[in-house]
């Protein structure tokens, strides 16, 4: 299983890879009035770690917030 584990993230970062050769031209965004103008590529590894951040996050808030709520209630006054 880990050997298909590598060979998916193999092919994940080859495909990075072949994206940011490809798309070498600039990009300009803008929000609340800055903007930014960047390498496609840069952008794109740019929102994909702020997506894994922010996964990471929602998902360890969910898992504390099940957790927490199989707890027996604490019935002292």
């Amino acid at each position: 299983m880990r050997w298909f584990h590598m060979a998916v993230i193999a092919v994940i970062a080859i495909a990075f890879v072949i994206f940011a050769l490809q798309n070498l031209q600039t990009a300009t965004v803008a929000f609340l009035g800055f903007s930014m103008t960047l390498p496609l590529a840069l952008m794109f590894l740019v929102i994909y770690l702020l997506g894994m951040a922010t996964g990471g996050s929602a998902r360890a808030l969910i898992r504390w917030a099940w957790e927490g709520s199989k707890k027996p209630a604490d019935t002292q006054h």
